[in-house]
């Protein structure tokens, strides 16, 4: 079979205008809560695309660690080709696809650090390794070897054997502040249901696209 040949007939739900809460970030919330629910595989993974201050773009999946009325936010090296990018370019947008539940949301914005004490609350609580490893990568640089990489790995796990790891200077979380929201639903014949948010004069104004 040829890749042109690949195709799946879209018919699990519809999404009507109607249905939609008015405020896009309750709606995402809703349908976060059905991907968790419908057990899609890391439903908090989510397409992070960038570009450099001359428009070249760049895309990676990473995963949101916080949603609320000011955004959402993940974490990252700042020193990566991603934060480096947003440093220059701090403008964003997101794509989660949930295959289970045909559903897609995107979300472009402009881009601010968190505070560094959010970013050192949610550093305490990942897992020790996570928290050494952010001490030993320097995201996006080149390396040598494998080798290389986890001899600084043995050389931190010296260095923090007694559990205490601070939060790196080079290290924190983006939050993309939604400018627009748009909540996608596959339909049959590739006629979409497709609900859009866009912020007009500090209000969310929501309206159908077409497919």
């Amino acid at each position: 079979m040829s890749i042109a040949d690949l195709r799946k007939e879209y018919q699990r739900h519809a999404l009507s205008e109607h249905d939609v809460a008015d405020d896009p970030i309750l709606q995402f919330t809703a349908w976060f809560e059905e991907a968790i629910q419908a057990e899609v595989v890391e439903p908090n993974a989510m397409c992070l695309a960038t570009a450099t201050p001359d428009a070249y773009p760049s895309a990676r999946i990473v995963l949101l660690k916080g949603v609320d009325q000011r955004g959402f936010v993940f974490y990252t090296d700042y020193r990566s080709r991603k934060g480096r990018e947003l440093a220059d370019n701090p403008c964003a947008s997101l794509c989660f696809f949930w295959a289970e539940l045909e559903r897609q949301v995107r979300i472009n914005g402009a881009v601010q650090r968190v505070s560094r004490d959010e970013a050192a609350t949610y550093f305490e609580s990942r897992p020790l390794p996570s928290r050494i490893g952010a001490w030993t990568s320097t995201q996006s640089s080149v390396l040598t070897s494998r080798a290389e990489l986890e001899v600084r790995l043995a050389e931190n796990a010296t260095r923090f054997s007694g559990g205490s790891v601070p939060l790196p200077e080079h290290w924190g979380g983006f939050r993309v502040v939604p400018e627009e929201i748009e909540f996608w639903q596959g339909r049959p014949s590739r006629l979409h249901d497709r609900v859009q948010f866009r912020r007009e004069a500090g209000a969310w104004v929501k309206r159908r696209l077409s497919p």
